[in-house]
């Protein structure tokens, strides 16, 4: 079956869904072993979460980059991700979507989330030609998402390095059977109409 163009894929049960996200040692590692974010972690600023583990790998380079060498699994209430989901808004115009340009605008402004949607990426990390979702908190959803909807972070940052050594040695198949079980999140119209979904 063809994956649609853009969804949400994501590793959930029934109560919790499942994001990533890349941190220093300094932020990453007592958020691992606290289950919660720090307060070194800025409440104030935006943060992305991405709910594929692939697209992740591929925005931290498996956690080899600076600053992003500690790979969280962070599992949030699906009440708290839907939340966010309705009342998200695209990060750039999409005409259509959108009367014009300016009420794109306006939305922005006033909207606590954003949603952008990037290609994801195979085991090699090459685009495919589908999009999956990345989250933007700011303001009230970031607050919220640190100190209300976060249940449990896991460090991943061994999985992905074992899962990079196992790509890099060309064993595709040994790597994909330990990837996240990620499906297709039951989003339906209501979250994802006004998202270009």
């Amino acid at each position: 079956m063809e994956a649609p163009q853009r969804g949400i894929r994501a590793a959930y049960a029934q109560s919790t869904v499942t994001v990533y996200q890349a941190y220093s040692p300094g932020i990453g590692v007592p958020a691992a072993r606290e289950g919660r974010f720090p307060a070194a972690w800025k409440r104030d600023r935006m943060t992305w979460i991405k709910p594929s583990f692939l697209w992740m790998m591929y925005r931290c380079g498996w956690g080899a980059k600076a600053g992003q060498e500690t790979v969280l699994a962070v599992e949030i209430s699906r009440d708290g991700f839907e939340w966010a989901l309705r009342r998200a808004c695209l990060s750039s115009y999409v005409r259509g979507t959108h009367p014009d340009r300016a009420a794109w605008q306006r939305e922005l402004k006033r909207a606590p989330t954003r949603v952008q949607w990037d290609p994801e990426r195979d085991l090699r990390l090459r685009p495919l030609p589908y999009r999956s979702l990345q989250l933007g908190l700011s303001g009230e959803a970031a607050r919220r998402y640190a100190d209300e909807w976060t249940v449990a972070i896991s460090d991943v940052t061994p999985l992905a390095h074992e899962i990079h050594a196992l790509v890099s040695a060309g064993e595709l198949d040994s790597a994909a059977r330990l990837l996240p079980a990620e499906r297709p999140y039951p989003a339906g119209d209501e979250f994802l109409a006004h998202l270009g979904g």
